[in-house]
């Protein structure tokens, strides 16, 4: 049996700190090492479930890593009208330095898709428009930090639904477990449970929409990363 991971990039970077053991301050070239070995404690996990009844053991086929490549272009701040550089903000510096190192890391297939500004404008930070309609202040209040370049991100969510139809389609593996947060993965998931795939959603303890657990075969987290032995969790 062989079981591969497939991991929402962004999703797991935002969810990290919640996972005991993992602390939000980790370097990046820690943040690999940790990526991989949660990964492998939910195979050690499946393993105890598959041991307690007499299954053989699944073994890791690979794990495939989804996020968007760092923005590098320039703008320039609308209020100041400051030159600025994607390039120099630690946000660049941290998924490039991440990225690095996860390609060094073993089982590991990077998916990398591109984040763009399509309008190449910056817009006000929500938690100010309520203040700006109400009068509380003016534009005039607002300072470069009030401010966000919005970028979207591309061609990840193709990358994984892909993936995960040609793992199911090809037999390449006989249970995916994805890690993510939102319902953008269902119509994969169906095609993957129809080609007989066993489908585990990791939601990282993220509250999830009671109406997926029709589409998954299980839900699963692991909790605890600072203790070697841990209570199994039972699959759906």
């Amino acid at each position: 049996m062989k079981t591969a991971i497939l991991i929402d990039g962004g999703f797991f970077l935002r969810r990290y700190k919640y996972i005991k053991g993992f602390e939000k301050t980790d370097e990046p070239e820690v943040v690999a090492k940790n990526i991989v070995s949660y990964c492998f404690r939910h195979i050690q996990k499946i393993n105890r479930y598959r041991s307690r009844y007499g299954l053989p053991p699944t073994e890791l086929y690979r794990i495939f890593y989804y996020d968007a490549k760092p923005f590098d272009g320039d703008s320039k701040k609308p209020i100041s009208g400051k030159s600025f550089s994607f390039k120099n903000t630690d946000q660049f510096k941290f998924r490039n330095k991440l990225f690095t190192t996860l390609k060094q890391q073993r089982k590991i297939a990077l998916r990398l898709g591109f984040l763009k500004n399509s309008s190449r404008l910056w817009t006000i930070n929500a938690r100010h428009t309520k203040p700006l309609l109400t009068k509380k202040i003016k534009i005039s209040d607002l300072t470069d930090d009030d401010l966000t370049y919005p970028l979207n991100q591309k061609a990840v969510d193709m990358k994984v639904g892909l993936d995960i139809a040609t793992l199911a389609f090809k037999e390449r593996v006989n249970q995916i477990i994805l890690i993510a947060g939102d319902s953008d993965f269902v119509p994969a998931a169906k095609f993957a449970r129809k080609e007989g795939v066993d489908f585990i959603l990791d939601p990282m303890m993220n509250n999830i929409d009671s109406s997926l657990h029709e589409h998954i075969d299980g839900l699963m987290s692991i909790k605890n990363m600072s203790r070697k032995d841990y209570t199994s969790e039972s699959d759906k």
